[in-house]
């Protein structure tokens, strides 16, 4: 498997792991093979969202260095 590009198509790979996992009808060795998919996607989102947590962090830095952090509002 090629690593997701972006966060949305790792979320949806991830997303069709567990529903072929929680259908229960893989043998254990595909159980095995796709949970370790899923970890792999699993850990690719955490890391886009940290790049993005970064990124954001950087945007909010004010010149003496401190983070101008308010509060997100939807």
């Amino acid at each position: 498997m090629d690593k997701p590009d972006t966060f949305e198509e790792a979320l949806r790979s991830l997303e069709a792991v567990v529903e072929k996992l929680e259908a229960g009808e893989l043998s254990l060795e595909e159980s095995l093979t796709s949970f370790e998919v899923g970890v792999k996607c699993a850990n690719r989102c955490q890391e886009l969202l940290k790049s993005v947590e970064t990124q954001v962090e950087t945007l909010l830095r004010k010149q003496d260095g401190s983070l101008a952090i308010g509060k997100f509002e939807e």
